[in-house]
């Protein structure tokens, strides 16, 4: 039946031609209806051709260091499920991936549009499209009032709140006809490579996007106000309100039931969101993935999934799916089995696993007695709070690299299961090393050791500070031994990139035993967990051993999923070309 629904998939396509005209405007939209699909039909050509699918590889930047955006569009609602979005306006213009312009436009209507009121309010949502190497492509989007017509960008930057304000501008602007304006601003924004830390890129017409906090006033002159635009620091953790994402989902899902999603996740099962708004659908889907940090989900991720590729639901291998409530009727109907689903407009979560209970007590309850009073207050503190549940389940790892002099390090799979941490952890992670994000996380951390980038972020400072694990700097101290050994120039370039906590922590290493010591008996300062209020359970169905024992599947449709090519291999690929067609 799966492999029917697959071939399903296979379906014939049709593809827009495109003359050679320089205008943003390609096509225009007549207001009769009769008349629309009068000219659509004569800018198609049908024929068969190979299908895509949300796992299919994008890459649209030209050779050399990505652009900013891949592709904008605008498309036009199609009057049913089975008409295809005609693309009104592109650019760059002379875009020609036929495979893109067939497929792309239909993730910008993920509902049911003949059945679903036109809603009155602009919405904002994202889709992303994923290949088997682990890259991905954000398609951000602005449904029109009404539901007529959607802007999509197509960026492989995860820039929701800049590229929502930048299609908002776009917007406005092409409801005053002012299309030059937006050609100007579009073409300036794909010439310029992607800013850099405290950089800003001037875009022409009065608009600029920076990535430093402070923005500059408007400029004199200018015939319109300016139009700011920070860009998010990836080395920060993400905030309230800040990032729209994780506030959408603690204002609209409740705190057991996050801590749910976060648990099915990191047990890397099937997980199904369903929501009225796409906003809030999208928002809860990437912001649920973001508390995985530093881990990333490794699986099949469709933030909002079209009516056309319902079927994907049935899929075997772990998946993070958000539908649009119109059509979860139809997903149910196909008698889904072994599927965590989440109704976020009910606050419902359904679940035949036991993953909560199988995260250690302790890490359990530090989510569970925190999340609420962190989640009504700004700042990082939800991202925080996880990213300690992380340390806490994942800091050990530290103590399984094998550093042996002139070698690179490794990871002991059996030094990780050997170690004392308490039997809830110890169980956790035997299921842990079964994990696709785990091996993904141990092979990123592998190759910044061997490579001389040393570890930098977030996450090794949040271990170092927390102290959970008395043996952390061992590993530590014997790397370093290694490494003097081994390669000056690899230790130099460590002490110059790490942070100041790990510089710290790497001195007292090579220093004496009093140093260690007194490095690990620093713990960061915890007012104490706060008990109080209510917590809304989710709803949960009743345990199945049979589901709970067996590990997760990590394969895609029978094929072993290959890890993420290593940034070595990426840079000596060649990257096709935009044009290419």
């Amino acid at each position: 039946m799966e492999s029917q629904t697959l071939a399903h998939l296979q379906a014939q396509r049709v593809t827009h031609t495109h003359t050679e005209s320089r205008s943003l405007t390609l096509l225009r939209i007549p207001s009769h209806t009769h008349d629309r699909h009068h000219c659509i039909h004569r800018h198609h050509d049908t024929h068969r051709g190979k299908s895509m699918g949300p796992l299919s590889p994008f890459l649209f930047h030209r050779g050399g260091s990505p652009a900013i955006f891949d592709w904008f569009f605008e498309a036009a609602c199609p009057a049913s499920l089975q008409e295809d979005p005609p693309i009104l306006r592109q650019f760059p213009p002379d875009f020609r991936d036929q495979e893109a312009m067939q497929m792309v436009p239909k993730f910008c209507f993920p509902f049911d549009v003949e059945r679903e009121p036109p809603s009155p309010a602009v919405q904002h949502f994202t889709f992303a499209l994923t290949d088997l190497t682990g890259t991905r492509r954000f398609g951000f989007c602005r449904l029109r009032a009404g539901a007529h017509s959607c802007l999509c960008i197509l960026s492989h930057l995860p820039w929701f709140e800049v590229f929502y304000k930048l299609l908002n501008t776009v917007g406005d602007l092409l409801a005053q006809d002012q299309v030059p304006e937006v050609e100007e601003l579009l073409l300036n924004l794909r010439q310029q490579p992607p800013p850099g830390p405290q950089a800003s890129v001037e875009l022409g017409s009065g608009v600029t996007i920076s990535s430093a906090h402070n923005i500059p006033p408007p400029a004199p002159g200018n015939s319109r106000p300016l139009s700011c635009f920070v860009a998010p620091d990836p080395g920060r953790l993400p905030s309230i309100p800040e990032n729209r994402n994780l506030t959408e989902l603690v204002v609209a899902v409740t705190d057991e039931n996050i801590v749910g999603l976060f648990a099915a996740l990191l047990a890397e099962r099937r997980v199904l969101l369903t929501a009225s708004k796409l906003s809030t659908l999208t928002s809860c889907v990437h912001a649920s993935c973001a508390l995985l940090y530093p881990m990333r989900w490794e699986h099949v991720l469709i933030p909002t999934l079209p009516p056309h590729l319902l079927d994907y639901c049935c899929a075997p291998m772990p998946y993070l799916i958000g539908v649009h409530s119109s059509l979860a009727e139809r997903v149910r109907e196909k008698g889904l089995e072994d599927v965590v689903m989440m109704n976020v407009d009910s606050n419902i979560l359904e679940t035949p696993f036991d993953d909560m209970q199988a995260l250690p007590p302790d890490v359990a309850s530090l989510l569970r007695l925190r999340l609420r009073k962190v989640a009504l207050a700004p700042g990082e503190g939800v991202s925080r709070l996880f990213l300690k549940a992380q340390a806490l389940l994942f800091g050990g790892y530290r103590d399984a690299l094998v550093c042996n002099p002139g070698q690179p390090v490794t990871f002991s799979e059996e030094a990780f299961l050997a170690q004392k941490p308490g039997a809830p952890l110890q169980a956790f992670h035997r299921r842990a090393v079964h994990l696709q994000l785990f091996k993904q996380f141990i092979e990123g951390r592998l190759e910044k050791l061997n490579t001389g980038e040393g570890f930098s972020d977030l996450f090794e400072q949040e271990i170092t500070c927390s102290g959970a694990f008395s043996g952390s700097l061992r590993s530590y101290q014997l790397w370093a031994e290694n490494l003097k050994k081994g390669g000056g120039a690899l230790l130099h370039s460590v002490k110059a990139k790490t942070q100041p906590a790990v510089r710290n922590m790497y001195r007292s290493a090579k220093s004496s035993l009093k140093g260690v010591q007194s490095l690990l008996m620093y713990k960061e300062g915890d007012p104490g967990l706060q008990r109080g209020g209510s917590l809304r359970a989710p709803s949960l169905t009743s345990r199945s051993d049979r589901l709970q024992q067996r590990l997760p599947i990590t394969q895609h449709f029978g094929q072993n999923r290959p890890l993420r090519p290593s940034r070595r291999q990426l840079e000596e690929t060649p990257s096709e070309s935009l044009g290419k067609g």
